[in-house]
């Protein structure tokens, strides 16, 4: 199904991802330390989000993110909905996507790389349709072509369509473009 890429795809992608994620958690350690800081004055603990998702293979991991949102309960003890529990500090924390720092601990675990398609839900998983689910033959990105086309813009097909195209076209020229076009 992926003839491009091969080379870089077997044997490149995975190391660099490893190496890259390892520099950028040096790197970015005392804005990490400074955010967690935070979330656990504004939000209280614990400090990280951790959520069940798909990724290669359709093999499910237990993604890292900043919690962004209260624990809030009505009179039932059931959570609030999350635009209610969602807080000022929550958003700013999302708008800026310092709330995904945490998955630089995915990538370098192996569940996840810097670039591919974002992990979805589980509950997903039954409605892809059989050329969709080629988007988990790759390991799920931290940021991916879907991102950098539109990303909440885009409708669900269009976002899957552009998965499998990633999974299809996956070359390191590629994942350049799109890191840069993040950082853009």
């Amino acid at each position: 199904q992926n003839s491009k890429g091969g080379f870089y795809r077997r044997f490149v992608k995975r190391p660099l991802d490893f190496i890259l994620s390892l520099l950028a958690l040096i790197l970015f350690s005392p804005i990490f330390i400074i955010v967690a800081i935070l979330v656990r004055t504004k939000l209280g603990s614990p400090v990280l989000f951790k959520q069940e998702r798909p990724g290669l293979n359709e093999n499910i991991f237990t993604m890292y993110k900043f919690r962004t949102m209260t624990d809030e309960t009505d009179e039932n003890g059931e959570l609030l909905p999350d635009e209610l529990r969602l807080t000022k500090f929550g958003r700013i924390l999302r708008s800026t996507s310092l709330d995904e720092l945490p998955e630089l601990f995915n990538i370098i675990k192996g569940d996840m790389s810097i670039v591919g398609p974002r992990p979805l839900l589980i509950d997903y998983l039954p409605y892809y349709t059989k050329k969709e689910r080629i988007r988990h033959s790759v390991r799920p990105g931290l940021t991916g072509l879907s991102q950098v086309s539109g990303r909440n813009l885009l409708k669900w097909d269009e976002r899957l369509a552009l998965d499998v195209k990633y999974v299809k076209e996956l070359s390191f020229v590629k994942d350049v473009k799109i890191i840069l076009l993040t950082i853009d």
